[in-house]
């Protein structure tokens, strides 16, 4: 389950990915507009989507902020073509790439990223973080939103994959993410999923 992974995305179908993430991840639609209103308000020319997938947190992303410009980067040149067919193409650039590559070259006011980092883990999360942190310009945003390790085990509601999944606990996750030197907030949780914010100093 995710929109892009290190190593399992090929395993997902792409005309068949939307259906299943909405079908075992609770409150899929609300995590993703959470996405959207969490980079709503500010002034984003050039944006990057991290584990881009079939497009959905693209659309929303260019939606929000329609003079922007979008690179969208996903393991699977499989998952890259479903997007295609839905995002206009005079608007993105599509990234054939992994999460432990290279990101493109910044700077981006905005890096979003949904369903997609909790397949590394932590050290990969805490790495990426920080090259997250070298591609976004000052006063940039970045936004999180994934599965994490709840507290109470009871609310653990979203199926993992245990050869593929590696969610991490949000206190740890906020403490990587000011280690790369940036100011990260919480802005929407529920059970097991979490949206997070994480400001570039400007």
């Amino acid at each position: 389950m995710s929109e892009a992974a290190p190593v399992s995305q090929f395993h997902f179908d792409p005309e068949t990915y939307l259906a299943m993430v909405l079908s075992e991840v609770p409150d899929y639609e609300r995590l993703q507009d959470e996405v959207a209103a969490a980079s709503a308000g500010r002034a984003v020319a050039r944006a990057l989507d991290l584990g881009a997938g079939t497009g959905e947190t693209s659309r929303r992303v260019l939606a929000a902020h329609p003079a922007a410009a979008l690179v969208a980067l996903d393991e699977s040149d499989g998952m890259l073509a479903a997007a295609r067919e839905h995002l206009p193409a005079d608007r993105v650039d599509f990234v054939v790439g992994r999460l432990e590559d290279p990101l493109p070259t910044g700077p981006f006011d905005l890096v979003v990223s949904a369903l997609a980092v909790h397949h590394l883990d932590g050290p990969g999360k805490q790495e990426l973080f920080a090259r997250v942190a070298g591609v976004l310009a000052p006063g940039g945003r970045f936004v999180l939103a994934d599965v994490v390790v709840p507290d109470d085990p009871a609310d653990v509601v979203t199926p993992v994959d245990d050869e593929y999944d590696q969610p991490s606990r949000l206190p740890d996750q906020l403490a990587w993410l000011r280690q790369a030197g940036l100011s990260p907030t919480v802005t929407w949780h529920h059970l097991d999923l979490a949206v997070l914010t994480a400001d570039h100093p400007a």
